[in-house]
């Protein structure tokens, strides 16, 4: 009974060592393997620039010619772009890889002069590549803010405002979102919203953003009040709590 039990013991033995030596030879093979052979890097998740975008900027548009790329370097290089978060990469055959990517949030756009510039999650400013596809973002208007640099963090008291109605536009309705063309923040005063398809202005105020935009989908929801909205009223003033001004002389109280 000893004996089998000490047979049992070095027959374990000797099959695990055997398992960790073939598990190691083909860790180490595939490795070796994996940084030759790669052929071409797809991408996805990617809705700001192209993939061949992505690619040229990461210089790995060709890699048949390049020399033993790994996916700590391809993820690297994905990370250093500016509209970048995170990369996950992996193989998806022995000769392919696909980069996921996920995206930082991008909250608005500010011109400066000449340039446009994205304001990012993190209050992060960064540059608008050229071919950046530009669709459902709002613009941000007379921000009292001197100079924005790219790649800099912005957190003034305008771009926090800016950030909230944002913010609280989405989970009020992402169809709103969408129809968000601007916040004119008018350099600290009272906030003015404009909405595609409603040709007057919103005058928002500041704070309590989630119960203004509430009120403020209930009264565009209403086809009845929207149709009339459009031709026959100057502005929509939601400084006011709990109520809705419309133009000079109407007012809907909710």
């Amino acid at each position: 009974m000893e004996r089998e039990t000490k047979i049992k013991i070095i027959g374990t033995g000797i099959f695990i060592v055997l398992l960790l030596g073939v598990a190691y030879l083909v860790y180490h093979s595939n490795k070796i393997d994996k940084n030759e052979i790669i052929e071409s890097v797809k991408v996805t998740g990617n809705k700001l620039l192209s993939e061949n975008d992505y690619l040229t900027f990461t210089r790995l548009y060709d890699v048949s010619n390049k020399n033993k790329f790994s996916l700590p370097v391809i993820k690297s290089r994905f990370e250093k772009h500016p509209y970048v978060l995170r990369a996950d990469v992996k193989f998806i055959n022995e000769k392919e890889v696909k980069v996921y990517l996920t995206e930082k949030r991008i909250y608005g756009v500010i011109i400066q002069g000449s340039e446009a510039l994205f304001a990012s999650e993190g209050f992060e400013v960064l540059p608008v590549f050229q071919n950046t596809k530009m669709f459902d973002i709002p613009m941000l208007s007379n921000i009292n803010e001197n100079e924005l640099k790219p790649l800099r963090k912005l957190k003034s008291k305008d771009i926090i405002q800016a950030y909230k109605i944002i913010d609280a536009a989405r989970l009020t309705n992402v169809k709103m979102l969408k129809d968000l063309a601007e916040i004119n923040l008018r350099n600290g005063g009272d906030v003015m919203l404009a909405f595609s398809g409603l040709s007057i202005p919103v005058i928002f105020g500041r704070n309590n953003e989630a119960e203004k935009l509430v009120s403020l989908e209930a009264l565009l929801t209403n086809n009845l009040i929207n149709n009339n909205l459009n031709a026959e009223s100057d502005y929509i003033d939601l400084r006011f709590y709990n109520d809705i001004y419309i133009g000079n002389t109407q007012r809907a109280e909710l």
